[in-house]
């Protein structure tokens, strides 16, 4: 069986970058018939990045990361080579828009969210917190509904270039006790990392705090709290958190985050125009690909829930939309910060009234 889809991943690869290879030429061709350049002499030039990820060495949606990074070398024939690094490899997670804008990396695939304090805007383009259903949702707003094009005006502003978004789809959150409604969150202590989401815990009657991830099984395994903020079902399956929080809600009701694959602008501009067509369509595969095996994952915990004495809690519609209501309210608070945040948040409502999430 393994090997089987090794073949067909291989076989799928191949057949992509040839298309992505034809496209591309058919685009250097037409820079080139435009600027004068000759497109001949791009295809001697090979470039070596060096980008750093929001995951741990090791961990699912690291390998996904790393795929990606050998698919752009299969792809481009070599000329472009990225090294995968995991987390805190060069900086910290929080430090990395700094660290691309200024040349240190070339380019992250990290959380821009982690960036709100710089602009309110990197808050509200990476999780509109309790905003969308599903990854997809999110992924049609960049797509075809402008926000590709806010982030690129938000992202050249730090010296980047914003190639794509790659979600994991909805966070789950483990609870030692059963969550069904936004009444059943009241006085609950949970760990939430500072931000939005934190706040709309408050203005449900949670009492969020802010705990390092090191220290957050053991904050559960003694009823320090009883329910946190982290990640997916698969994701804190694998932590194990739910031998001692036995209730997640799944499907997640409050996160659909996205990370940002975005490099340091110059180092885009000295890209050859084939090269960057490859990049889009890799990266946008490349969501594809984090979203689905992901997916996989949840699904099959979910399926061995029951077994291992775990409980699913699954919000009824009613409950989300409450939920979302009271987001809402949080989101226009975040989108008076600044120009930007509110454009975003302006594009967001109006595609979320499209899908029929808010009246």
């Amino acid at each position: 069986m393994i090997q089987r889809q090794t073949r067909r991943r291989a076989a799928t690869a191949a057949i992509l970058g040839a298309l992505i290879v034809l496209a591309g030429l058919g685009a250097c061709e037409q820079k080139a018939q435009q600027s004068g350049q000759t497109p001949a002499a791009d295809f001697g030039k090979r470039f070596k990045w060096k980008i750093q990820s929001l995951w741990q060495a090791g961990s699912i949606s690291q390998d996904v990361f790393v795929r990606w990074t050998e698919q752009v070398k299969a792809v481009t024939g070599g000329r472009l080579e990225i090294e995968p690094l995991p987390v805190g490899t060069v900086v910290a997670y929080n430090e990395t828009v700094d660290a691309v804008g200024s040349g240190i990396l070339d380019g992250v695939h990290g959380g821009g969210g982690y960036s709100a304090g710089k602009e309110v805007g990197f808050a509200l383009i990476t999780d509109l917190n309790a905003a969308y259903e599903t990854p997809y949702q999110f992924q049609m707003w960049y797509e075809y509904e402008g926000g590709k094009e806010l982030a690129q005006e938000l992202y050249n502003d730090f010296n980047m270039y914003f190639i794509g978004p790659v979600f994991w789809g909805a966070e789950s959150i483990p609870a030692k006790r059963p969550i069904r409604s936004i009444e059943e969150f009241r006085g609950v202590k949970l760990r939430s990392p500072e931000g939005m989401a934190q706040e709309i815990f408050r203005k449900i009657g949670a009492a969020p705090v802010n705990i390092p991830g090191s220290e957050v099984y053991t904050a559960l395994d003694r009823g320090v709290i009883e329910a946190t903020d982290w990640g997916t079902l698969g994701m804190n399956e694998d932590l194990g958190y739910h031998k001692i929080a036995p209730f997640p809600i799944y499907p997640g009701i409050h996160s659909m985050p996205g990370t940002d694959v975005a490099v340091n602008l110059d180092r885009w501009n000295e890209l050859p125009p084939d090269i960057q067509a490859i990049l889009e369509v890799t990266v946008r595969d490349f969501a594809r690909d984090m979203i689905q095996t992901m997916e996989m994952v949840d699904r099959r915990v979910a399926a061995e829930a029951a077994g291992k004495g775990v409980t699913l809690v699954n919000w009824t519609p009613e409950a989300r939309k409450e939920l979302r209501e009271v987001a809402a309210t949080v989101w226009k608070e975040y989108s008076a910060r600044s120009e930007m945040g509110k454009k975003i948040y302006e594009s967001q409502i109006a595609f979320l009234k499209k899908l029929g999430l808010i009246d």
